[in-house]
């Protein structure tokens, strides 16, 4: 029997560069690599393109088409996950020194009303300070060029949430930097950031301790994107959940072994200086996979994004982990 053929697409980060130089196995499957230049772009060739057999995306993005019956499932893998306390900046000149001050306040999303980065911020901030997004105003917009809301997802968001695309010609990046918003959830650091913008800073700056406290407190990592395969695939082939799985978890490995085997090199295969010191302080912190894949690993972080998502009214009812992944892999 020909060995399956899968178009797989995804970003190159460590976590899956190993799938796009062919080092990692890919259990006699047939892969092809594909990427985008920009994560969007890559959702949007999967969910209207139609152009993938495998692929990454935002976890809310599935979530939200789930009940429209999206023809794929996700798999118990996680290429992107990221704390999120770093994620929320404003305007220095609004008056913003603590959560409890984003009430009543213009803030800016990008793409759309609960990205996988807002929905961690806002959720986190909900559970540890007592925000509410029902108390401020939204902007949807692009970050550093002009761009609508997203077309290849629905936008649900509950009727007490006041929710505004940006004005024509507009960016939120540029609208913070000018103060016509207050504060700006992002999953992108915004470039007035970078080019070190007096008018911009984190409303968390020193935001490393706190998330270091809240990933001790909680055990959770934030998950971002999950992957998906599709339906029919799978009913063809169940074993199919498994081999992509595993390839998946292998290439994953692999990264996590060079910073492993680079400890005695000083993590000299980077550009950064104190890497090393890095990579050692979080081995103090983490289990030896400090990046699962697989259900079990992840349940807490999986039920409480499942949590968010309802709660912010971006589906109306609450998922459950059984409901979301494919059955072959609720072992893992």
């Amino acid at each position: 029997m020909a060995a399956p053929a899968l178009t797989v697409g995804c970003f190159p980060y460590d976590t899956t560069r190993a799938l796009f130089d062919g080092t990692v196995s890919t259990d006699g499957i047939d892969v092809t690599m594909k990427t985008a230049a920009t994560l969007p772009e890559l959702f949007d060739r999967l969910i209207r393109g139609n152009e993938f057999d495998v692929a990454e995306l935002g976890l809310t993005f599935y979530l939200r088409l789930l009940k429209a019956g999206l023809p794929y499932v996700a798999l118990p893998v996680f290429p992107n996950r990221v704390f999120r306390h770093s994620c929320i900046f404003v305007n220095t000149h609004s008056g913003i020194t603590e959560p409890s001050d984003l009430a009543g306040r213009n803030i800016g999303e990008f793409g759309v009303y609960g990205q996988d980065s807002g929905v961690w911020a806002k959720g986190i901030l909900m559970d540890e300070y007592g925000f509410d997004p029902a108390e401020s105003q939204w902007v949807i917009g692009g970050l550093e060029h002009p761009t609508p809301p997203f077309e290849f997802i629905p936008h649900p968001h509950p009727a007490d949430v006041d929710v505004r695309v940006a004005p024509e010609g507009k960016t939120l990046g540029a609208m913070l930097d000018a103060g016509e918003i207050d504060a700006l959830f992002s999953a992108n650091v915004p470039q007035c950031v970078l080019d070190g913008s007096p008018n911009v800073t984190r409303l968390f700056p020193d935001f490393e301790p706190l998330e270091r406290d809240y990933h001790r407190r909680t055990g959770i990592f934030p998950i971002m994107h999950t992957i998906v395969i599709r339906h029919e695939l799978l009913q063809a082939n169940p074993e199919l959940a498994h081999g992509v799985y595993r390839a998946f978890s292998q290439a994953k490995d692999s990264a996590a072994e060079r910073y492993r085997q680079n400890r005695r090199l000083y993590q000299v295969q980077t550009m950064m200086p104190w890497m090393n010191a890095l990579v050692e302080r979080n081995g103090e912190e983490f289990p030896e996979d400090w990046w699962p894949y697989g259900i079990a690993a992840n349940r807490a972080a999986l039920d409480t994004c499942l949590r968010y998502h309802h709660q912010q009214g971006l589906t109306s009812e609450q998922w459950r982990i059984d409901d979301v992944f494919a059955a072959e892999l609720l072992d893992t």
